[in-house]
């Protein structure tokens, strides 16, 4: 094993043990960290000082309208750590089959179900135990018979090719350890004419990869950072066509959550990307939030 390989590996369970302790919060009722901001980042020094104020929210519940919060578990809403509203960027319709890269508590899940209606379904993706616990719980709780809930890494989806009409994901592709297979992966799952619609924390191409270390921690949703033109370029790389990344508003020194949208061309195939070529990349450039 390369000892960039062990670095991913290391990262990933950082990842990994702090969205599983901040599951174990919600369920064991510390869920808010006193600031008005939900335990979507541990509750650390970062969670209750960053750039976001109450007329421009950074991360968690409060960038879901108030309507959606109510429709859902109390546990599902303030286990929410991202850095937008997916479902509000995706435009979902009726009958569709979505899923959530990093689903989470399932607050995105739960909010597409209802949208794509009982004709559609509505998967999450997540690789931690505790949060697809906390999930499930969640959708037992709303009555929702059309989403469930799978273990993995979204860099390997464990679904068919060409099945999903839309991807969504909040603020969780910045924490990958390896986004080229992660895009290449999401294209692979895609239909024909099939789109995101993503939220994520991403840099202002000013900041250099060290810009990005000094400013924050790779599972504080800001090390692994993509600028806007990395990302880009990766998902034109990946395949796909009507790229837009658009800054929404700042969560840090030159770091923006920002709605990615890109759509599958109907007459593309998946192009393949091999695992040891991932490796070779530049560690920042696999990388990933909140």
């Amino acid at each position: 094993m390369t000892t960039q390989q062990t670095d991913q590996d290391a990262l990933r369970e950082q990842v990994r043990a702090r969205y599983a302790a901040a599951a174990t919060k919600v369920t064991s009722g510390q869920g808010d960290c006193g600031c008005g901001q939900p335990a979507d980042c541990g509750c650390d020094s970062g969670c209750c000082s960053g750039a976001a104020t109450a007329d421009e929210p950074g991360f968690g519940a409060e960038l879901y309208a108030t309507l959606d919060r109510d429709e859902l578990p109390d546990s599902a809403v303030v286990a929410s750590l991202g850095c937008g509203n997916p479902t509000a960027v995706a435009e979902l319709h009726e009958g569709e089959t979505v899923l959530d890269l990093g689903s989470g508590g399932g607050i995105d899940v739960l909010l597409s179900a209802k949208r794509v209606g009982p004709t559609g379904k509505a998967y999450g993706l997540d690789m931690t135990e505790e949060m697809l616990a906390l999930a499930r719980q969640n959708a037992t709780q709303t009555g929702a018979t059309n989403v469930e809930f799978l273990k993995g890494q979204i860099e390997a989806i464990p679904l068919p090719a060409e099945t999903i009409d839309v991807v969504i994901s909040n603020c969780v592709i910045n924490l990958s350890t390896d986004k080229r297979g992660t895009f290449a992966e999401t294209f692979r799952v895609l239909k024909p004419g099939g789109r995101i619609g993503i939220t994520d924390v991403v840099a202002e191409d000013r900041l250099s990869p060290e810009d990005r270390a000094e400013r924050g921690a790779w599972v504080g949703c800001i090390a692994g950072a993509l600028s806007k033109a990395e990302y880009q370029a990766q998902l034109a790389a990946a395949g796909f066509t009507d790229i837009s990344v658009s800054f929404t508003h700042q969560v840090g020194d030159g770091l923006q959550s920002a709605i990615i949208k890109a759509t599958r061309p109907t007459d593309a195939t998946a192009a393949a990307v091999p695992s040891a070529a991932r490796r070779e990349l530049p560690l920042v450039q696999q990388s990933g939030c909140c």
